[in-house]
């Protein structure tokens, strides 16, 4: 791609990041983008830092808006006072998520809890990005000031950073909407994934909510299907505009049903349905969507402690730009046991710093093991269950710590 026609095209893009997500799984109350990952920086000031480099860098105005929900929005716009230079022009940095009644499984009735009633609701699921960024007025305020494509992806992806040669192809492609894949590893086999259908050749979007039990070995089959979706998208505002007033704000997206307890805490809580749609099945909507495989690199979420892990040790350099690179040629695999799901817990545990990765093919911790200061992982390094203290500069390897 032409470096001055790839220039041009992110001139005239915005970047979105969906930020609605608390981090509940990693025992989190507040927005999840706001955890430190990486030297003392937290998702969010990294995705700042990346999209300020770009600015600089590409000499672009790239507007970042994030999609917040009502539980996210407050600590989000607090953290990003620190950066007055982030907003463009009279664009917003945000526009909300809607919410929605959770639905009784018995009777269909909306649910009431006195006990918390914020736990009546919830989000529709990222798929509310559409009528969220039209019913804001956003949408339209994006295309009053000239910006013509978007690039989506969520908060916790640090590998989706602003890439001119992503959005020159775009614009050059000339589609509506595209969505980028990877290549599938048996680590990603629970992951959702494009296909054809046979009906009429259009491209779709398959997810695990999706896939009946039967059909699973198929839908988890790396050869059949060899790419993932990453989340990361991309689509042209005008079109998007002109679908969503021809299908009066709604999109059509297929309906994700989720059954659980209107407590989560309480599993003696009445049972209720969540209604979700995934942003990425609107690829089904637009005639001549495209897909794109993309490096690994682009790829980058943070879900569990795990992959915090990972990327907090010395197997990825974070640059001045905000680019996390990975030093190896592949990612070590971590394992890390239930003691460390939660991040009050895991930050117990490595409280004088995660240890050395770079020389490790994978990392499994089986028990509840402190790590003191220096320890280096080798090979498929392995500590099992009866837990203790990993001395300062010990080294792990296959059979635990020596002595």
């Amino acid at each position: 791609m032409d470096d001055a026609a790839a220039r041009d095209a992110l001139a005239k893009t915005v970047l979105i990041k969906l930020n609605g997500g608390l981090g509940t799984s990693m025992g989190m109350v507040k927005a999840k983008s706001l955890l430190p990952v990486r030297d003392g920086k937290s998702f969010l000031d990294i995705v700042v830092q990346q999209v300020l480099s770009s600015r600089a860098h590409d000499d672009v105005p790239l507007p970042l808006l994030f999609m917040n929900s009502f539980n996210t929005s407050d600590d989000t716009m607090e953290a990003l006072r620190q950066y007055p230079q982030l907003p463009v022009g009279d664009l917003p940095l945000e526009f909300l998520q809607s919410q929605e009644p959770k639905v009784r499984t018995d009777d269909l009735t909306p649910v009431t809890w006195p006990a918390d009633p914020s736990l009546e609701w919830c989000p529709p699921g990222h798929g509310d990005l559409y009528p969220s960024l039209l019913s804001s007025g956003v949408l339209q305020m994006l295309v009053d000031a000239g910006f013509r494509y978007a690039s989506v992806s969520n908060s916790d992806n640090l590998g989706s950073r602003p890439d001119p040669q992503l959005a020159g192809w775009f614009a050059a492609t000339g589609a509506p909407y595209a969505a980028e894949l990877c290549r599938r590893t048996p680590m990603d086999r629970k992951g959702g994934h494009l296909a054809i259908r046979n009906e009429d050749g259009q491209l779709i979007l398959r997810d695990t909510a999706q896939t009946a039990e039967a059909d699973m070995p198929y839908f988890t089959d790396e050869n059949r299907h060899p790419f993932f979706h990453t989340n990361n998208l991309w689509f042209d505002l005008t079109r998007l505009l002109e679908a969503l007033r021809e299908r009066n704000g709604v999109l059509g997206l297929p309906m994700i049903r989720n059954v659980k307890n209107v407590d989560p805490k309480e599993s003696s809580s009445p049972q209720v349905f969540q209604i979700e749609s995934a942003m990425g099945a609107a690829i089904e909507v637009f005639d001549g969507a495209q897909a794109i495989v993309v490096p690994r690199s682009r790829f980058l979420p943070v879900k569990t402690t795990n992959e915090l892990l990972l990327i907090r040790s010395d197997a990825y350099t974070l640059d001045q730009n905000g680019a996390l690179e990975l030093v190896g040629e592949q990612a070590p695999v971590v394992t890390l046991s239930s003691h460390y799901k939660k991040i009050d817990d895991f930050d117990q545990r490595f409280a004088q710093g995660v240890p050395s990765l770079v020389q490790a093919e994978s990392l499994t911790v089986e028990g509840d093991w402190a790590f003191g200061c220096d320890v280096t992982a080798t090979g498929a390094a392995h500590l099992h269950t009866h837990g203790g203290k990993v001395p300062d500069g010990a080294t792990i390897g296959p059979d635990g710590v020596p002595g």
